[in-house]
């Protein structure tokens, strides 16, 4: 492993961790054919146009299906010096200069020469598109490498952020490195199985991983160094933590249980992750017509896990945006809302099944870029399918996405699959008799139904309580509803509510009828 790149060299090979569209292959090295287009590229990633901070260029290394080459043992020792020199010297060519961090690195044998290439703080950049050519602002469109002067978006939306710095790329110029944790830094290079990891000075760590930078006369934390890094980073950014609150009704109903997760953002959203996921059971349900079982969680945990680091990666942290993100988990849904909502370019119709996202500027470029490496999200506009097909494959019904006209808040609701939620409504309801409150306790099953009308245990226990109660009437209306859905268990359900409640023998007739009418003729 070398000691200077940030990430371990077959995470970045194999795009472990890392974006596609931020790695580059270059098979071999040629100054006149092979040079220029990898100061192009070296152009277009420190521009960033899409916030993702930069990428990398591995020369050396082809790639075919989406996997690299190594076969063809890489350079030879005289073509990777070569390359060095020329890459170092012509990078001065770009308009404004700019240097990139070149490292030598072995993979089984094969020699690599790998570009790491932040993204810039005096940009927009451009460089020559060819001998004898004007400069030109280069751009990444996916993995490709694209005059800017050919998209009069792509250049817009570049000149737009020409020293414009990302809030978390910023320094905290109230703050000290030594407020940054050393055994919290290393605890996380040896999780991704970085080569910094062996370099023993915590100010050159540092300086590698760009958690710090350089105001006036001093060195002091980027806001995301404080953000991954800090003991507490609240005494900074007051609004990086998670609120969970757990109601027992809907909104007006009593608070459970309330959790506040703070600390350094990964470790509180992993920790936030773990609470969810004991909050979520697993069901295993034995079917009669065939030999396995039958199984669904009350919420996928890919939807919790992609939900929540979406909300982390995407609000805002800055002093307007004190508001904690916040987790509702109600009986039947769970809602997590951040603040601020969506960049400009993203549209109430992207949340859709099988929607095609428009590539826009990412809100907090570095704050993605560790997530990803700490795998704790896949990359740019892969957590929505995830989620929409997490929760079709569960049962559960789909996930929905609000944010207002003004875009002052994201939320994301995750409803429960239908029958944890009219377990959970019995559940509540028992819990509501118990302590005497017999008319909430029916409204809880009433309003359950209503939601999720083709729930055979919600029928049957709605009947059961309208007998129980004396309304015949309202029961033939749940059993009418019944035979509206043609549904075999619910018939059956409703069939032994009424067998084990007590009733009037012309009550009970008048039942019966209705339940062979909800049977059909053929029954």
């Amino acid at each position: 492993m070398g000691k200077i790149l940030p990430i371990d060299i077959d995470s970045l090979l194999y795009r472990s961790g890392i974006e596609p569209e931020r790695v580059a292959f270059k098979e071999s090295w040629d100054p006149d054919r092979i040079g220029p287009q990898v100061l192009r590229t070296i152009c277009a990633f420190a521009n960033d146009c899409h916030n993702l901070n930069g990428g990398y260029v591995v020369i050396g290394a082809s790639e075919h299906l989406g996997r690299p080459n190594l076969s063809a043992k890489g350079l030879s020792a005289d073509d990777l010096a070569a390359a060095e020199r020329w890459i170092s010297g012509s990078c001065d060519r770009l308009d404004p200069p700019y240097s990139p961090i070149l490292s030598s690195e072995a993979v089984n044998g094969c020699k690599l020469l790998v570009v790491c290439v932040p993204a810039s703080e005096t940009r927009p950049h451009r460089a020559p598109g060819g001998a004898g050519e004007p400069h030109r602002f280069w751009v990444r469109i996916g993995a490709e490498t694209v005059d800017a002067e050919q998209h009069p978006n792509l250049l817009k939306a570049l000149i737009q952020q020409t020293a414009r710095v990302p809030w978390d790329d910023r320094p905290a110029r109230d703050a000290r490195t030594e407020d940054l944790s050393s055994t919290l830094v290393r605890e996380y290079l040896c999780e991704i199985r970085s080569g910094l990891l062996d370099e023993p000075d915590d100010e050159r760590v540092y300086r590698r991983m760009r958690l710090t930078a350089k105001v006036d006369d001093r060195v002091v934390p980027r806001n995301v160094g404080l953000l991954l890094f800090a003991n507490d980073p609240t005494e900074w950014i007051c609004g990086a933590k998670i609120e969970v609150a757990h109601f027992v009704a809907d909104r007006a109903g009593d608070v459970l249980a309330e959790r506040v997760f703070q600390g350094p953002l990964l470790h509180q959203l992993r920790s936030c992750l773990r609470y969810l996921g004991d909050y979520s059971m697993t069901h295993v349900q034995k079917r009669t017509s065939r030999p396995e079982a039958r199984s669904w969680v009350s919420y996928p945990m890919t939807a919790f896990r992609e939900t929540l680091a979406n909300a982390v990666y995407h609000r805002g942290y800055d002093f307007d945006q004190p508001e904690p993100i916040k987790v509702y988990i109600f009986p039947s849904r769970v809602e997590i809302i951040s603040y601020p909502g969506p960049v400009p370019g993203i549209e109430p119709e992207h949340f859709v099944p099988h929607a095609e996202i428009r590539a826009a500027p990412a809100r907090n470029r570095r704050i993605g870029e560790f997530l990803t490496e700490a795998r704790l999200t896949e990359g740019r506009h892969s957590g929505l399918p995830k989620v929409f097909g997490a929760m079709e494959a569960n049962g559960s019904p789909a996930p929905r996405f609000d944010f207002d006209r003004e875009r002052t808040y994201f939320q994301v609701t995750l409803r429960a699959h239908p029958e944890y939620a009219a377990l959970s409504a019995a559940k509540d309801a028992a819990h509501l008799r118990a302590v005497g409150s017999d008319e909430e306790a029916l409204r809880r099953i009433e309003s359950s139904w209503r939601a999720n009308p083709r729930s055979p245990f919600l029928g049957a226990e709605l009947i059961r309580e309208y007998v129980l109660r004396g309304e015949v009437g309202r029961a033939e209306e749940v059993l009418a509803a019944i035979e509206s859905q043609g549904s075999v268990e619910s018939v059956r359900r409703a069939e032994k509510a009424l067998a084990e409640s007590p009733m009037r023998a012309a009550d009970e007739q008048r039942l019966k009828d209705a339940l062979d009418l909800a049977r059909g003729p053929d029954a």
